[in-house]
């Protein structure tokens, strides 16, 4: 036989041993506390204390996040005790306990009989204690003065409080092998107060009702209520500030793993780049609209929306990304997207209903749609809400078998579409909402901002700046850098120049261009500049990994990334380190010329920023192309 088995079975006779000794005294104890009473009739006070302890067990206070219970049953088992001695108080613990283990459901015989003969045992004892110690019989027949009870009553507690508690951690730990102190201190220590506060209650009830001449300073006992009120509020509060501390680090890390989804998704489809973002902040917008406020569905909406298109994951690249329309097979391989997406999340276990959202935004209302079919409200409103964004973005924007739609045009395709694929409630609240700007970016450039950039930098010299609109400031930072750049030849002072120009606009703290060594197929920071600039300059990213290498595979930008997905181990080094970052590709003549990258520490970019960065970045790849192949500068 293997020593654990043997160390486990000599555990498990000790326990027994120990539970039936206990069960044998505490049968005693009740036995002789019944013949007590048989003997003497009890008076009718104690039916009306039997009745009060019975009620008040049923109605504990639990302090959350605390193992320490209130319940004012402690209160009238003591009084009694005190009141009509140790037989009468060691059944009222009995018909107390054997309540509260039938009220929590505790049927096995084993527990059940424990629980109902270890508290009158420890009943027993310590009121036997309190009698022995005072040199008196119950107090109901000879009041004490105060000064004389109270020595004798804190031992009374303290012994029935060590005694109740220790009793069962010690059979806990008998079984489970864990050291006894250390349930005690884990599970118990804490309700000590409870006791001290019932006791001190009971005392009042004894002196203020049954002692003759009531002294008044027996109120100094209401002192210490207090106190105990205030010590457990206090450890409560404690406990609770620990709880959210930790509920906070579970839901950033909900948070991160969805962020971390989102960016694997928006990386593998490079079609529909930054879709999924705008995607979530119009769901949003439009929940706002049909005026949803449960809060369970809105989180599932928001993580959805990041998460709809997990399952192109699994979608091969060169149906992913086909600049063509797809064939019959290739659309039924996409079409599994949905149900694959929601089959990867279910791994998961969201706080909120994440994956029938997922799992389902691509049925139709009339019950045409996949994966499974179903239809009208059948469809979670999340799904339905989702596919009403998802196709007005996929109609406005650009893919690479079709032009991008006008708004106009897209709406009309949801009003044709409504009450077949979509629901109509939803397309009606979506046309409403949109004609009151709902779902126009807030300072979104002007679609032709690339035009007028190069119209201001082409500009004579003696073009003035007030024929720049002064309500744009996206445009005069883009005039004057314009004009910065007209004989910028050091990229340090491009790199400066990025930052000055625009790192108040989008709030970004750093800026880095990379130089693409076609040699090594390797990005190095030629230049930094802002927060960290030396820690940043000389950086080297092979191609096609982390964020700016993968900008530099795909030519195409990154938007609102985790900065510590391109910084990696370096981002651990730095103090006060950037959480965002936007890389945009640098091409010249159709050649890679390298990357820009820029870092926020705080706010998050958006499309706008990323627009005018590509505008930047047309700007200077050409001068850039030229600087690095004349080795104007060189880096190892």
């Amino acid at each position: 036989m293997a020593p654990e088995a043997t160390t486990a079975g000599r555990r498990h006779l000790t326990a027994t041993a120990y539970i039936v000794a206990i069960d044998i005294a505490g049968f005693a104890a009740i036995a002789i506390g019944l013949a007590d009473v048989v003997q003497r009739a009890a008076p009718l006070q104690v039916l009306v204390l039997l009745a009060l302890t019975l009620l008040s067990g049923s109605a504990t206070l639990t302090m959350p996040s605390v193992p320490v219970s209130f319940s004012i049953s402690e209160t009238f088992t003591m009084t009694a005790a005190l009141l009509f001695g140790p037989s009468i108080g060691t059944l009222i613990v009995a018909a107390d306990a054997l309540a509260i283990s039938l009220r929590a459901k505790i049927y096995r015989p084993q527990r059940l009989i424990f629980n109902a003969t270890a508290p009158p045992l420890a009943m027993w004892l310590a009121s036997h204690l309190f009698f022995a110690l005072a040199g008196v019989g119950p107090l109901s027949l000879t009041p004490l003065s105060i000064w004389r009870l109270l020595p004798p009553f804190f031992l009374f507690v303290a012994t029935y409080f060590t005694l109740n508690t220790g009793l069962i951690a010690a059979a806990v730990s008998l079984e489970t092998g864990q050291r006894v102190a250390r349930i005690w201190r884990e599970h118990f220590a804490g309700l000590w107060v409870s006791y001290l506060g019932g006791g001190l209650v009971g005392v009042l009830l004894v002196l203020l009702v049954y002692q003759r001449n009531p002294d008044l300073t027996a109120l100094t006992l209401l002192v210490p209520l207090p106190l105990i009120l205030h010590a457990m509020f206090r450890k409560s509060m404690r406990h609770a500030e620990e709880r959210i501390a930790h509920l906070n680090k579970v839901n950033h890390l909900y948070h991160s793993t969805i962020e971390a989804l989102a960016h694997a998704i928006d990386a593998k489809d490079q079609v529909t780049h930054g879709h999924i973002r705008r995607v979530q902040r119009f769901s949003a917008r439009l929940a706002g609209a049909l005026g949803i406020t449960d809060e369970s569905t809105l989180k599932a909406l928001e993580a959805a929306s990041l998460l709809h298109d997990t399952g192109k994951l699994a979608i091969p690249e060169h149906i992913l990304n086909k600049p063509d329309k797809l064939t019959q097979g290739e659309f039924e391989r996409m079409k599994s997207h949905a149900a694959i997406g929601a089959d990867i999340l279910s791994a998961i276990d969201f706080p909120f209903p994440v994956v029938p959202i997922v799992r389902h935004h691509h049925e139709n209302w009339n019950g045409s749609g996949y994966p499974d079919g179903l239809k009208g409200t059948d469809i979670p409103l999340g799904a339905r809400i989702l596919a009403v964004i998802d196709c007005f973005d996929a109609l406005t924007s650009d893919r690479p078998y079709r032009r991008r739609l006008s708004e106009r045009a897209a709406l009309d395709v949801l009003l044709e579409r409504r009450g077949t694929m979509y629901d109509p409630g939803v397309v009606d609240a979506f046309v409403a909402a949109h004609a009151q700007g709902l779902f126009r970016e807030e300072g979104t450039a002007p679609a032709d901002v690339e035009a007028v950039f190069q119209a201001l930098t082409d500009a004579q010299p003696e073009v003035e700046r007030k024929s720049v609109s002064l309500e744009s400031p996206i445009l005069l930072a883009l005039f004057d850098f314009g004009q910065a750049m007209a004989h910028a030849t050091d990229p340090d002072r491009i790199c400066a120049e990025i930052r000055d120009h625009f790192g108040g606009l989008f709030s970004f703290s750093a800026c880095v261009l990379f130089e693409y060594r076609d040699t090594t197929q390797r990005l190095v920071a030629a230049s930094a500049a802002g927060a960290h600039a030396a820690a940043l300059r000389g950086l080297v990213i092979p191609l096609g990994e982390r964020i700016s290498g993968w900008v530099a595979a795909t030519r195409m930008p990154i938007v609102n990334s985790d900065a510590g997905l391109d910084l990696e181990a370096l981002i651990f080094a730095l103090d006060e380190p950037p959480r965002r970052c936007l890389a945009v590709p640098l091409v010249s003549s159709g050649t890679l010329v390298g990357v820009l990258t820029v870092y926020s520490k705080e706010s998050p970019f958006n499309d706008q920023h990323a627009h005018v960065m590509a505008v930047v970045a047309e700007r200077i790849a050409p001068t850039l192309s030229t600087i690095f192949q004349t080795g104007t500068i060189c880096l190892s």
